[in-house]
């Protein structure tokens, strides 16, 4: 199935939902430790990138220091549609809160700060909210 690429469809059907949990960015030097269940890697030059549960975090021993709430937008997005990101983006940074942005082949995830995730779900129905009017 094709995902959506009309900005308005997507933004009034993003349904943004909040997964349990706190999530942690941290890097190692090679592969992913043992026993990790990363929800998002990223190789880059200077290691591998981990997003991983802050309970499996602290029982391998990587360092971290961003704490996050990992929301998912349910809407089916294409990855070549254009506008979603800088909309969430600009709507989160006008709310104070910062976002890393990883889109999966169905569906964006956002990482937003732990203790700011639910307003962060307020802040994106009511962008959702919004678009469908």
């Amino acid at each position: 199935m094709a995902g959506e690429r009309d900005l308005t469809k997507l933004l009034s059907g993003m349904r943004p939902e909040l997964n349990a949990g706190r999530y942690v960015y941290a890097t190692v030097e090679g592969e992913a430790p043992r026993g990790l269940a990363p929800v998002v890697t990223v190789r880059e030059p200077e290691g591998l990138t981990l997003v991983v549960r802050q309970e499996e975090a602290d029982a391998a021993g990587l360092a971290y220091d961003y704490v996050a709430g990992w929301i998912t937008l349910r809407v089916h997005s294409a990855l070549e549609a254009v506008g979603l990101t800088a909309a969430v983006s600009q709507a989160l940074a006008q709310a104070g809160l910062s976002c890393n942005v990883v889109a999966g082949f169905h569906h964006d995830h956002l990482f937003v700060p732990y203790e700011r995730a639910e307003e962060a779900v307020g802040t994106l129905e009511a962008l959702a909210e919004g678009a469908g009017e």
